[in-house]
């Protein structure tokens, strides 16, 4: 299995990553290698009847990096290209972030390889319900809970709850989270990993002396973090510049209007040809000059290719595994970009839906307000204590985070100890 997961670029990162940091730990053979590899990975067939009345035979993944702190978390994603290799390297970062943050979580990543856009509603359904069905033996509200990814949203988490719940005989809503408000799902989870990357890309731009009203910010995905962090820095006072997505990237000097810009791509599926701003090539996108980059979309989005030509003042690191290695080392040997790690940057959504599972457990609703301001004060806590954890040991940004999420997980370790 080991082999396997490493020939996925996205999981090598991942685990070269995860050494670097154990050798900057010294963290003892047996801890680094329990810390390293997911705890189960399970794989299953989902056949689903389609409309057409033929039978497909779907993959699904579900990988559990490890429960040492609680039970995993993370999200479901259906794509066409779902890989286990990339589910695994997801799982780990979420466990990461999980610990930076301080919550009871281990991380988790589920997939199914299909493509949402080519189904039926009622095909979306029959594979959500029967990969619900063969992952009951390994989730629960204290064991596995997802939440929504890419190509999944509410109303699939909505059935996952009705599928376990109908097998359980009785509604438990902590089963998943980013449901509908009707099921107990938590105000301001739709917009909490975008308004957060906005939130902390504001806070580095105060850390360095840049007044965020007026700031300039160039945003890579428009889907649900990127139209969020671009609301937010609005709100804010500071101009969207650039924008790009699947189909393709606009760009405005003058900044442009968001509001506008979420109601044209909800109607044309993409933000090109946005009649507030002129078209762009989405690669050279990323190397305009602006004061937040905020990639949102792709892991592997920062390379070696371009990480030399990057105009911003602070990366803002919205998506997963958005800047490689190579790509780390280069910003580090350069020292002008303040870059908010991803196990930072887009640590909201899961904050939020660990609010969201605490007042499913509790039966309690919390304000949107009251959560914003909850997560804001974590999020807020968690940045001063990185900052002042890599300048107190001479660290990259995102060297701190990880060696602070990761001793936390294998001090659990060592304090449980092995079971024989």
């Amino acid at each position: 299995m080991k082999e396997e997961l490493l020939r996925n670029p996205t999981f090598a990162m991942a685990a070269r990553q995860f050494d670097d940091v154990a050798d900057h730990l010294k963290l003892a053979d047996d801890i680094r290698e329990r810390c390293k590899w997911p705890k189960r990975v399970i794989s299953v067939t989902v056949p689903v009847r389609m409309d057409n009345g033929s039978t497909r035979v779907f993959s699904g993944h579900r990988v559990q990096h490890h429960l040492t702190r609680g039970p995993v978390k993370g999200g479901l994603r259906y794509h066409p290209e779902v890989d286990v290799g990339e589910v695994a390297a997801l799982a780990m970062w979420m466990n990461w972030k999980c610990a930076l943050m301080d919550l009871p979580f281990g991380g988790g990543k589920g997939g199914v390889d299909c493509d949402p856009r080519d189904m039926s509603p009622g095909e979306i359904e029959r594979l959500t319900r029967r990969f619900t069905m063969e992952m009951i033996p390994f989730i629960g509200p204290e064991i596995d809970v997802m939440a929504p990814d890419m190509g999944t949203n509410e109303q699939v988490m909505a059935w996952m709850a009705d599928t376990y719940s109908t097998h359980a005989g009785h509604l438990e809503p902590a089963i998943v989270t980013g449901k509908p408000i009707g099921l107990q799902g938590s105000a301001g989870r739709t917009r909490a990993t975008g308004h957060g990357v906005a939130f902390l890309a504001s806070g580095a731009l105060s850390k360095l002396g840049i007044a965020t009203h007026g700031a300039t910010a160039v945003i890579q995905g428009f889907g649900n973090v990127g139209s969020h962090a671009a609301l937010t820095l609005s709100s804010y006072g500071a101009k969207i510049t650039g924008i790009s997505d699947l189909g393709g990237a606009v760009w405005n000097d003058g900044g442009m209007d968001v509001r506008k810009l979420v109601r044209h791509a909800a109607k044309h599926g993409t933000v090109a040809g946005f009649p507030g701003a002129d078209p762009a090539d989405p690669v050279e996108l990323l190397t305009r000059p602006c004061d937040i980059l905020a990639p949102c979309a792709l892991d592997r989005a920062i390379t070696r290719a371009n990480a030399p030509d990057l105009r911003c003042r602070v990366l803002a690191e919205g998506a997963n595994g958005p800047t490689t290695p190579e790509a780390d080392a280069i910003l580090e040997d350069r020292g002008d970009i303040f870059v908010i790690p991803d196990i930072l940057c887009n640590a909201g959504g899961v904050t939020v839906s660990y609010f969201e599972w605490v007042q499913n457990l509790q039966r309690f609703q919390w304000t949107e307000r009251e959560i914003i301001t909850k997560l804001e004060t974590l999020l807020q806590n968690t940045f001063a204590r990185v900052a002042a954890f890599a300048k107190r040991r001479k660290l990259p940004m995102r060297t701190a985070a990880q060696a602070l999420a990761i001793r936390s997980v294998a001090e659990a370790k060592a304090t449980r100890g092995l079971f024989p």
